[in-house]
């Protein structure tokens, strides 16, 4: 991992510390929601980020959406609330205890059976050939988990935290919540080391889950390990520019929702069909599936779509406008 960008962007951000109580309190506040929409996003809460504010921070009910959607919205936010308070304390005081809480947090009132419980039964990961390790030794594993991040507290926080996030989805200990309260305790630990907390963007959710399995199998963390550093990356920037100025308000730098297919078309003027075919030349590329294997798409190809007549209008050849394009 290269990790020296990151130490110098956070030393440039150390600079600038004490923070003011109404800038900390506004980038709190933005992150409580962008965290708990995207880490519930990544595991098919299907709110929008829109819709999991309203129900965080007002308390509202959004038609349509289940009890179950709501509640991971609101037990998210308790929990990273949860996280916020045990932060102050340092990594290496962590216990077992503080990792149960966060995840029975997560599940309150959806599956109170298994809240803060580490799994009984054999667990498989959907669609991955991935074999997960037998529920009988779960305890004994978690145990040296723990042990493991206390011994090894003072090394570089976002290797730390990378790593205790890949070793509890590995363990899998819990039936359910386990990637939302690894990305939790990730949080932790960055948080606890003076790093604002990571985002995984719903956009890089195949590769997330493409780089945990791959290094699950045997593989190299390599491409896991750099969903996370760019993740620390572009925390550190909405810091920076909300620090030195550069945006007037931390909702600036959120990241736009993904748009289904037929949204893409309604904002380009052109049909599925199209969208389809340009998708399928290469032409427009697909941010992430839903598990139901809905396509998505970045707001930035209604642009690239626009390009893509354009230079149609111009009698560009498909290859030349692949090139063209990039």
């Amino acid at each position: 991992m290269n990790l020296k960008p990151i130490t110098a962007k956070k030393e440039r951000l150390d600079a600038f510390r004490p923070l003011s109580a109404d800038l900390v309190r506004n980038l709190e506040d933005w992150f409580l929601v962008e965290l708990t929409y995207t880490s519930n996003a990544l595991e098919g809460n299907t709110l929008s980020r829109k819709e999991t504010a309203a129900v965080v921070e007002k308390g509202l009910t959004v038609g349509g959406k289940t009890l179950v959607e709501h509640l991971e919205a609101t037990n998210h936010a308790k929990a990273l609330k949860y996280v916020l308070d045990l932060s102050q304390v340092a990594t290496r005081a962590l216990r077992g205890a503080d990792v149960l809480r966060v995840h029975e947090t997560i599940l309150h009132g959806i599956d109170d059976a298994n809240a803060g419980q580490y799994r009984r039964i054999p667990v498989r990961i959907s669609g991955s050939p991935v074999v997960l390790p037998n529920p009988v030794k779960v305890p004994d594993l978690m145990d040296d988990f723990i042990e493991w991040i206390v011994a090894h507290s003072e090394i570089h926080p976002v290797e730390l935290a990378a790593e205790a996030h890949y070793r509890l989805v590995a363990i899998h200990p819990f039936v359910d919540g386990n990637g939302r309260t690894a990305r939790l305790l990730m949080n932790l630990i960055l948080i606890q080391n003076g790093y604002p907390p990571a985002i995984i963007r719903t956009r890089d959710r195949l590769k997330y889950i493409a780089g945990i399995e791959k290094a699950q199998l045997g593989g190299s963390k390599d491409s896991y390990q750099q969903v996370i550093v760019d993740a620390v990356d572009r925390s550190l920037t909405i810091y920076l520019k909300a620090v030195e100025g550069e945006v007037a308000y931390v909702e600036d730098a959120r990241e736009p929702d993904l748009l289904r297919i037929g949204q893409l078309a309604k904002a380009t003027g052109e049909s599925n069909a199209t969208i389809r075919f340009w998708m399928k030349e290469g032409l427009l590329q697909v941010a992430d599936t839903t598990d139901a294997g809905y396509q998505l798409y970045h707001p930035e190809m209604v642009t690239r779509a626009a390009r893509i007549r354009a230079l149609q209008g111009q009698r560009f050849t498909l290859s030349e406008i692949k090139g063209e394009l990039g």
